[in-house]
């Protein structure tokens, strides 16, 4: 790419990303701080990928997704997990009319644009499951019918760590569809100080409004398509992936320290979302840096550390970071 092109498609990308300024100010209104988690949405978001968020209770997460919906002002739906739930209170049913002796299907609240899917560790696996064909396929079947779900959705859901009472761990395959896992931790001294100016009061609390428009959204997924990412970027995420399942060959000091790898889905987000981060930043093309910022948010709910690794305290973003630090970057 010549210094011409580069130009030309930047400019591309500042005109289709202009609403995102908006959009991250307008949801700021209402979350304070937080700038990481309402950057990781808007990612997902342009990537169309959906995202997991982990972080203990009252610290935002539903609000969060909430706001970005109110921003948007996309068919929103938010679903509350719990342990006596049934897949059909996701998906939906058939009904069976006693008077014409048919059977009519009733579409369940995974039908949306966004879907907030929250405490999604509270339900058993086999609703947690129902997800499953929903978030890879974007289409239900209900009954031997097959219902294809709105353009654009998104599945946002929120746990809390696991190891409280009464939560059920989330099947690998199902993990593994999620395009990124952000993980929250509390707001700062002075954010917690704004968090009480602006909360700490029965009536008037902040509220989003309507910033953009699904259509901007849809353009500027075309956009973030273009984005151009050398061969040696490539190289880079391939061998960043693949380090995971055989670190002895890539020199990275973590052997016995991983029990299961990243999935060739690993690939495919992490460029998917490097070229998001890109478009963020108003560029054109994926830079190592992109790569390297989004990298855990991608992997860490990917890998699965060790028996030994667990006894040394070592979470997956420690082990990430081994990969991160030891892989030569172009």
């Amino acid at each position: 790419m010549n210094h011409a092109e580069i130009e030309a498609d930047n400019s591309a990308v500042l005109e289709a990303g202009a609403f995102v300024q908006p959009l991250m100010a307008e949801m700021g209104k209402v979350i304070v701080g937080q700038k990481y988690l309402l950057e990781r949405l808007v990612i997902s978001l342009l990537a169309n990928g959906h995202v997991l968020l982990e972080g203990v209770p009252g610290i935002a997460k539903t609000l969060a997704i909430k706001t970005l919906s109110d921003t948007l002002n996309v068919d929103f739906s938010r679903i509350q997990f719990t342990p006596d739930m049934l897949p059909a209170d996701v998906t939906g049913t058939q009904i069976y009319n006693p008077q014409s002796g048919e059977f009519t299907t009733r579409q369940g609240p995974v039908f949306a644009n966004l879907l907030l899917a929250d405490e999604i560790n509270r339900a058993p696996a086999k609703v947690q499951s129902a997800l499953l064909e929903a978030m890879q396929e974007k289409q239900v079947t209900i009954g031997d019918k097959t219902y294809p779900l709105p353009q654009p959705f998104l599945v946002m859901a929120t746990e809390n760590p696991i190891e409280q009472e009464g939560t059920y761990q989330l099947p690998e395959a199902q993990v593994d569809r999620f395009m990124l896992k952000v993980v929250m931790d509390y707001p700062t001294q002075k954010e917690e100080r704004q968090i009480l100016e602006d909360w700490a009061k029965t009536e008037g609390t902040p509220t989003a409004q309507q910033v953009a428009t699904v259509e901007q959204v849809l353009t500027a997924r075309k956009v973030v398509d273009t984005i151009y990412v050398d061969d040696k970027v490539k190289e880079y995420i391939v061998n960043l992936v693949c380090a995971t399942r055989n670190p002895g060959i890539f020199n990275v000091p973590a052997e016995g320290l991983i029990q299961l790898g990243a999935s060739p889905r690993a690939t495919i987000y992490l460029t998917l979302a490097s070229k998001a981060h890109a478009f963020l930043q108003g560029r054109s093309y994926v830079t190592p840096q992109d790569v390297k910022a989004i990298a855990p948010d991608v992997m860490r709910h990917r890998i699965q550390v060790s028996y030994e690794a667990e006894a040394e305290d070592k979470t997956s973003d420690h082990v990430l970071a081994l990969f991160l630090d030891h892989m030569p970057v172009p």
